[in-house]
């Protein structure tokens, strides 16, 4: 028996940046998906249903504080799917408000991929994964 992919949810409106973690993640052996607002992040959280969702917090349509508090208050999946915030807002208060929406990690851009990756690892590893 195969082990499970693993998907990955990137939500960014910036193209360099969804292409490069795309790639860099990809490369680890993740499925990667992409949504380029929260709209459409929101949309594929529930029909892709990722294992972790890497979101930024200022995008079109709705933003990735909407997204994680619909995902918090509204659950897809019977399963915690963890969120890491990737945000140039790194000011103290909205690391509060990230953890009181329930984020599970906080990265300021700029950041480094290999720090997004390993936040991705470590939320794999604290999370039990699906049965496929």
């Amino acid at each position: 028996m195969s082990a499970p992919v693993i998907k990955i949810l990137i939500a960014d409106d910036e193209e360099a940046v969804i292409e490069i973690l795309a790639r860099k993640i990809s490369a680890q052996g993740y499925h990667v998906i992409t949504a380029k607002d929260g709209q459409e992040a929101w949309d594929k959280i529930n029909s892709e249903m990722p294992d972790v969702i890497v979101l930024d917090l200022t995008m079109p349509k709705m933003d990735g504080w909407a997204v994680l508090s619909r995902l918090r208050q509204n659950p897809p999946l019977k399963r915690w799917q963890p969120v890491i915030i990737v945000s140039a807002q790194a000011e103290f208060e909205n690391y509060r408000k990230g953890f009181d929406l329930q984020a599970d990690h906080y990265l300021a851009k700029p950041c480094q991929t290999e720090d997004i990756l390993k936040s991705i690892r470590l939320m794999l590893s604290l999370v039990p994964q699906r049965n496929v």
